[in-house]
């Protein structure tokens, strides 16, 4: 679209701003390729508040630094991208590493977006742990508000079930009838599993004591530089029990770096022998 016909002027240093502002705040590094998407997201922030060019919006953040319109830009600038059982490989893996665990299992799920992957998680325990499962937890954080919302609903339609397979789909979901015709919903035992709460893995402190039999990190990590990435592996691994399970997205790779984890499959890290667990609850 040509400038001309936008109804905002995003300029080299607007987008520059926006760029060092989601770093700092999120660790999100934005592409010089993004410029189009910021401008998309963030001109809905300037029509809902009334403001006329970027520059001011910008101004206001950077005035009001504990303002909740931060959350509102973070939101914006946060691509939530899931389906259930995606990178469906990992399910049987996890299914594997805790099926015959005497202790209750605890998995994190760091990018929970709109909730298809702890609830894929919550279910391949229920099927991996039979009554056993009724210990199990899932903890499920997402920087952004809006996507754990809609996420605690449990709600979805049809449309997003539909590659489930019908067993899992009776077994773990309800029908909606009347005004939800269409829709479906998590069964409670499923979502009792579940623990939604926001959290940033740029925070000082997230306030994690579980030690998780695995982490689920999926399609984060390519939004953060290698720096970034580095010291949240480097977190990680106090928080993961002894041989621990670390999952992470199709296209990343952390052999790159020297830290705790080693490669034990396509996308699934597993934490090393020689790693001693320290610093537990300060994470």
């Amino acid at each position: 679209m040509a400038v001309s016909m936008r109804d905002f002027l995003l300029t080299d240093s607007d987008f520059s701003k926006v760029r060092a502002l989601i770093y700092q705040r999120a660790g999100i590094a934005l592409g010089e390729q993004k410029r189009e998407m910021v401008y998309s997201r963030l001109s809905r922030r300037l029509r809902e508040l009334g403001m006329s060019d970027f520059t001011s919006y910008l101004a206001l953040l950077e005035a009001q630094k504990d303002s909740a319109e931060w959350q509102a830009f973070t939101n914006a600038l946060t691509t939530n991208l899931t389906a259930f059982f995606r990178e469906a490989h990992h399910f049987p893996l996890l299914a594997e590493h805790v099926r015959h665990n005497t202790t209750p299992v605890t998995v994190w799920c760091s990018a929970a977006s709109t909730g298809e992957e702890p609830y894929s998680i919550a279910m391949t325990l229920i099927e991996a742990l039979g009554s056993r499962a009724g210990s199990a937890s899932v903890v499920a954080t997402d920087i952004d508000t809006q996507v754990l919302e809609k996420a605690a609903s449990g709600i979805y339609t049809m449309e997003q079930v539909s590659k489930l397979p019908l067993e899992r789909l009776k077994r773990f979901f309800l029908k909606g009838s009347g005004a939800r015709a269409g829709q479906v919903r998590i069964r409670p035992e499923v979502a009792a599993m579940v623990k939604f709460h926001q959290l940033n893995l740029l925070e000082t402190h997230w306030g994690l004591k579980e030690p998780f039999d695995a982490i689920f990190c999926r399609n984060v990590m390519i939004y953060f530089d290698k720096p970034t990435q580095n010291k949240i592996l480097q977190r990680f691994a106090p928080l993961v029990k002894p041989q621990g399970l670390l999952f992470a997205g199709h296209s990343e790779n952390f052999s790159y770096a020297s830290q705790p984890f080693r490669l034990r499959g396509q996308t699934v890290y597993q934490l090393n022998e020689s790693h001693v667990r320290h610093g537990k609850g300060n994470t």
